[in-house]
């Protein structure tokens, strides 16, 4: 009965059966699926056969320059599209949306505000050099909203 996210290793595959959360990026969903990414039509497949196949509770495919790609059971899949401006290192990103998306949810947000949220910190994270952190003030002053579509 605990939730648990997972930022996946594709040779890991199997531990993820049942999974609150899998936080993949393009290419990890690539590698656990063995079908192309390229496009959004493609995410949308990989995704959807992916939490059918490890009857995953979620899935946020992290895409880079993209955005990100939402699943969530029963719904049509989500695209958010980026909040970056500025790219001057990606490092750590991917745990800045882990840790984001998992904050959100325990404070009671739905799959979607904490994805938006995830998407906002990881476009601050990526517009400072080396591995950095965002603050709460930052995420609130960052002038958006967010949107998807």
């Amino acid at each position: 009965g605990v939730p648990w996210i997972v930022d996946p290793k594709p040779a890991h595959r199997s531990f993820y059966r049942g999974a609150t959360l899998m936080t993949p990026n393009t290419r990890e969903l690539a590698d656990l699926t063995g079908h192309p990414v390229g496009t959004d039509d493609d995410v949308a497949k990989a995704g959807s056969l992916l939490m059918e196949d490890l009857a995953l509770e979620g899935l946020l495919v992290t895409r880079s320059e993209r955005g990100m790609a939402l699943f969530e059971p029963e719904s049509e899949p989500c695209f958010i599209p980026t909040e970056a401006r500025e790219v001057f290192d990606v490092s750590g990103a991917g745990d800045t949306v882990v840790a984001v998306v998992a904050a959100a949810r325990a404070s009671g947000a739905s799959w979607r505000d904490a994805a938006l949220l995830a998407n906002a910190a990881a476009g601050l994270v990526v517009a400072k050099m080396g591995t950095a952190t965002v603050t709460p003030a930052e995420l609130l002053g960052r002038g958006s909203e967010g949107s998807v579509r």
